[in-house]
């Protein structure tokens, strides 16, 4: 059975998702795996104002993704690995959504049309750096071809984290 990708647009983020982003990242569940806890609005207003800089640099960032209503439903997308860990210096794809838009296909959808876009400024790979207990994401990384290449144990939570890599060809 072959189902119908959600409807997705991914859009730069503008000031007022930082408000958005800020309440579908309030969830505990959907924070599971990134400290468990919501961040201050302040939070979301530095990184997404991080975002349309990295964008109009580089061509790519954490874009808001949008559902078929124009709903906010979180952001997909890639940025430079901000860590001094990890693969640091690579371009990593992520994807956060919102608990209701779990299941529904929207990581996945969002997470293709996001290599599309780097393919189109150059990128040529990419990484994602999952938490190993996340088999959703874990999941995600498989639906889209990648590979695990490299495990590392974050410094500050102790929690191990894998790093799936893929190599976008032109």
């Amino acid at each position: 059975m072959t189902t119908t990708p959600p409807a997705i647009r991914l859009r730069v983020p503008t000031e007022e998702d930082a408000y958005a982003w800020h309440e579908v990242f309030a969830d505990r569940e959907v924070m599971e795996f990134l400290g468990g806890g919501p961040a201050e609005l302040s939070a979301y207003q530095e990184l997404t104002a991080r975002q349309r800089k990295q964008d109009a640099e580089h061509g790519f960032c954490l874009w808001t993704v949008l559902d078929e209503d124009d709903r906010v439903l979180g952001f997909t997308g890639a940025q430079y690995w901000p860590r001094d860990w990890g693969p640091v210096g690579e371009i990593e794809i992520g994807w956060r959504l919102a608990r209701h838009a779990w299941g529904g296909g929207y990581a996945t959808t969002a997470a293709l049309a996001t290599l599309e876009r780097l393919r189109a400024v150059g990128v040529g790979e990419v990484v994602a750096m999952v938490d190993a207990r996340n088999t959703r994401s874990i999941a995600v990384t498989r639906r889209l071809g990648m590979r695990h290449a490299e495990t590392f144990t974050a410094p500050v939570r102790r929690a191990e984290s894998y790093c799936f890599r893929l190599a976008l060809g032109r």
